[in-house]
């Protein structure tokens, strides 16, 4: 084992007698290396990517949701309230109504979804990071409300306007249709924008906040009556282990999701991209690995009055493969150290002084991930072995004898 290697690192240090040889495996180091180095720099900008796209989604949802199994909404007890708080990996919950509703404004009228939160919701979720305007909700405050800025761009909202007021619209609860009754079948109420939040543009149009008992009346609600419970965890809290305690308290008859079953679609999207952006990277890299092929053929011709040598000195054919398999190992090795180092370089550097931007404010997200350096890392040697052990099966007994 031994002496192949070393043969073969002498052969791929030292110079050829041919000049084209020396150039064809700079050009091969060359490529190898930017193979690797493109490979980790668009794997890293890509986590960047899922990480910015997925930070909306950590903002606002929550770390375990519970809703109903069957129908819209479920009963909550003080008693299953209290259970909950004993839980030791909950932080804190907030109880929450969201139904759909139309909102209305000097003959504007766009349809949103009511969501009515009490004084824990705070607690739940990070408000602070997603205000844009004005203030949050007082929970002790019946009739305030806050809105996103798309909603607010499409009715023309001003925030603090205490002179118009907001109206929210919903159907009164029945079975009979709208234009069978001669009373009016909506049921109204009048709030004041106190805030404007902004998270993307899906959802700055999606949602109306406000108190949990106005919801609660303007859906003909009982006081008990809920649609989900939102809830924090501890930092190091067991998820699976949480979801169970939960799921018994309410005697399995809700539906606990984690954050990650919450954002299914986005979750399986991001994933299958990746995998994709990899796949058709790694199918770039064998072409290039192509060049490691070709050198070694011809370092093998270039070498062939050295391997008559070699062979009638006792080394056997197997030995001589040896020695242009580690050949060819040492230069996809190598060139992809030296690839993931760039990699790593430009990456950091990009964090620290956002050196590529999207926009003129936002700077191209990357991320720094050792599990991206070790896939690269085995993506290249894995296909270096491959096509060294390729260009090795080259050698034969007759090739030697006939040099």
């Amino acid at each position: 084992m031994k002496f192949p290697f070393y043969i073969a690192k002498r052969y791929l240090f030292s110079k050829s007698s041919q000049n084209a040889i020396n150039i064809i495996n700079i050009i091969t180091s060359v490529v190898v290396v930017i193979g690797a180095l493109a490979l980790f720099i668009v794997l890293s900008g890509f986590a960047g990517l899922k990480t910015f796209s997925l930070s909306f989604s950590n903002d606002f949802d929550p770390d375990i949701k519970i809703e109903a199994a069957t129908g819209k909404t479920f009963s909550v007890s003080e008693n299953q309230l209290n259970a909950l708080r004993e839980i030791p990996e909950i932080s804190s919950f907030s109880q929450v109504v969201e139904e759909r509703v139309v909102l209305s404004l000097n003959n504007k009228h766009h349809i949103s979804n009511i969501k009515g939160i009490d004084a824990s919701f705070r607690n739940v979720n990070a408000i602070d990071s997603i205000m844009y305007i004005g203030n949050w909700i007082n929970p002790q405050v019946y009739d305030e409300a806050v809105v996103g800025v798309g909603t607010a761009n499409l009715l023309s909202v001003v925030a603090q306007d205490y002179t118009n007021l907001l109206e929210i619209i919903v159907p009164k609860p029945g079975t009979k249709s709208i234009t069978s009754s001669s009373k009016n079948p909506y049921k109204k109420v009048k709030v004041i924008t106190q805030g404007m939040y902004r998270i993307n543009e899906d959802l700055d149009s999606k949602y109306v906040f406000t108190n949990l008992e106005l919801a609660q009346e303007l859906l003909d609600l009982k006081a008990s009556e809920i649609t989900h419970i939102e809830f924090k965890l501890q930092p190091e809290a067991d998820q699976a282990l949480v979801k169970e305690k939960i799921a018994t308290i309410f005697d399995h008859k809700v539906l606990v999701k984690n954050r990650i079953e919450l954002n299914d679609a986005l979750y399986k999207m991001l994933n299958t991209e990746n995998i994709a952006i990899y796949l058709i990277f790694t199918l770039v890299l064998i072409l290039a690995l192509f060049n490691v092929v070709g050198a070694i053929v011809m370092m093998i011709l270039d070498k062939r009055s050295n391997l008559k040598t070699l062979f009638s000195m006792g080394t056997t054919v197997k030995q001589i493969k040896r020695i242009f398999l580690f050949q060819g190992i040492i230069i996809t090795v190598l060139g992809g150290l030296l690839g993931i180092a760039l990699g790593v370089i430009i990456v950091f550097m990009q964090l620290q002084f956002k050196l590529f931007y999207i926009t003129p404010k936002l700077p191209y997200p990357v991320e720094l991930s050792f599990m991206n350096c070790v896939t690269v890392f085995l993506t290249i040697t894995i296909l270096g072995v491959l096509a060294s052990f390729l260009a090795s099966r080259r050698i034969t007994k007759d090739f030697i004898a006939n040099s």
